[in-house]
């Protein structure tokens, strides 16, 4: 099966030694291809990586606006009769209600705990794959339908992709228990003091999470509340997270309180990149091949 929108195309990104085209699909990029817009760049790519659907799948579905552009083409693939059979276990209340729209089949992962594709958005992207997702407050359940899966596809634009996990200076999410936050919030400064540029703080209902700047003085008591009805921890970066960063995934998790972080390491399969000039598709390195 292969979807309306199936041209690869060649360019130069940051990580070019990661990239994998498909050459048996033309590669020059079609002349309308630089006035396309960033939200049809991304329709371009997910549409691509819906290409990797196959009827019968159990499919993670993902949540935001990249993600969107995934599920509703499913939906029109599935009313057309191209997919069947298809089972969506979707990462948030949204994503949920998405699918549904466009009239998707839903489970969970009770009944469905090996995913065979899940397909969704990051916030950064390192040239090792590794992510940072969470800033719409959705990365417990992301990370855990995408844990479950034999194949993530992750779809993104060039400006998400950068040289270290929280290089871009936004927001890297730690989900919290609400009971003692301001505790828990507290050891995960104890934990990275020392480290240049480094801040935290609770995010609120009205904080933007993709902000880098705030006042600490401002009194914002709402916090914002997750689908799993927990709190979010912000931590920022001024020049990124440098380290081992299984270690400090390692040592945030052991922090009583914290419920997961949105550091996703190791998980993706493939990356799809949309640009103004064309997609292409960052593949995992296996074995150091």
């Amino acid at each position: 099966m292969r979807a309306a929108c199936s041209r690869t195309i060649d360019m130069a990104i940051p990580f070019p030694h990661l990239l994998h085209h498909d050459r048996s699909q033309p590669v020059a990029p079609p002349p309308t291809c630089a006035a396309r817009s960033q939200d049809e760049l991304k329709r371009v790519a997910a549409h691509r990586a819906v290409e990797f659907v196959q009827s019968g799948m159990v499919l993670g579905l993902g949540t935001g606006s990249t993600a969107a552009h995934a599920l509703d083409r499913i939906g029109d693939l599935l009313r057309c009769g191209a997919l069947r059979d298809i089972v969506g276990i979707p990462t948030s209340e949204w994503a949920a209600a998405r699918a549904a729209a466009a009239g998707i089949p839903l489970s969970d992962l009770n009944a469905h705990p090996v995913v065979d594709l899940s397909i969704d958005g990051a916030d950064e992207v390192d040239p090792a794959l590794n992510l940072v997702k969470g800033r719409g407050g959705s990365l417990l359940r992301e990370k855990m339908v995408e844990g479950a899966s034999r194949r993530f596809v992750v779809i993104v634009d060039e400006s998400k992709l950068v040289p270290c996990l929280g290089a871009s200076g936004l927001a890297v999410p730690v989900e919290v228990i609400p009971f003692g936050w301001a505790l828990t919030l507290r050891r995960l400064r104890s934990l990275f003091e020392g480290m240049p540029g480094f801040n935290l703080k609770l995010r609120t209902a009205a904080t933007d999470a993709k902000a880098n700047s705030f006042d600490e003085n401002v009194f914002e008591p709402e916090a914002f509340v997750t689908d799993n009805k927990n709190y979010i921890v912000d931590l920022f970066f001024e020049d990124g997270i440098h380290g081992d960063l299984n270690l400090i995934s390692d040592e945030i998790l052991r922090i009583t309180g914290v419920v997961e972080h949105g550091m996703f390491l190791g998980l993706a399969s493939s990356v799809i990149v949309a640009r103004k000039d064309g997609v292409a598709m960052m593949e995992k390195k296996l074995n150091g091949i």
